[in-house]
C-alpha cells in the first residue's frame, strides 16, 4: 500500500529520499536527461529548508520512497488569493502506472485548499502525453483568458 507523507526537511532519511528521487528524475528524458550537479545534492535541502513557501510530498510503498511532489506557494494577482503551483511530480520508475501520480497531486489539491488557494498550477512538456493524461484526468489543463488569445506559453531566460 502506498502512503503519501508531508516530508520533514530536516529528517536524514527524507533529505536523502528527495535528493535521490529528483536525480532519478532529471536522468529520464522527461527531466533534461542528465543527473543533478553535485552542489545541487550538497545544497537543494538546505535552500529548501529556508523557504516558508514549499511543501514536499513523498509517496512511501514498504517503508520505500517510490515518489515525490516539490510544491511552492505562489500568489494570483487576478483572484487576489494564493496558488499552489506542483512544480516536481516524480514517479519512480518501476512504481509507475499504479495511480502514485494521481495521489501526490490529490494531496497537493487537499493541502491547496486548506491554504485558501484559487488554483493549483504546473508544467508539463509538449512530448510529456503520459503525464498530460494523468493531469487531464484530475482535472488540470492548458491555461487561458480569451480562447482567441490562446493558451499560456511557459518561457524561461535562464539567468545561471
Amino acid at each position: 500500500m502506498t502512503t503519501i507523507v508531508l516530508a520533514d526537511l530536516f529528517s536524514p532519511t527524507h533529505a536523502d529520499a528527495i535528493i535521490s528521487l529528483l536525480d532519478e528524475y532529471v536522468q529520464d528524458p522527461m527531466g533534461g536527461g542528465v543527473g543533478l550537479p553535485a552542489s545541487v545534492k550538497a545544497n537543494l535541502i538546505a535552500e529548501l529548508q529556508k523557504r516558508q513557501d514549499v511543501h514536499v510530498f513523498i509517496a512511501m510503498h514498504d517503508n520505500a520512497a517510490v515518489g515525490m511532489a516539490i510544491c511552492f506557494e505562489g500568489f494570483s494577482t487576478f483572484a487576489c488569493k494564493p496558488l499552489l503551483n506542483i512544480h516536481d511530480v516524480i514517479v519512480s520508475a518501476n512504481y509507475r502506472g499504479r495511480g502514485i501520480s494521481k495521489q501526490l497531486l490529490a494531496k497537493a489539491e487537499e493541502i491547496a485548499i486548506k491554504l485558501g488557494c484559487c488554483k493549483l498550477t504546473l508544467e508539463v512538456l509538449e512530448g510529456n502525453t503520459v503525464a498530460q493524461g494523468v493531469y487531464k484526468a484530475c482535472g488540470f489543463d492548458g491555461y487561458e483568458l480569451d480562447p482567441r488569445m490562446g493558451k499560456a506559453m511557459f518561457w524561461q531566460k535562464k539567468l545561471i
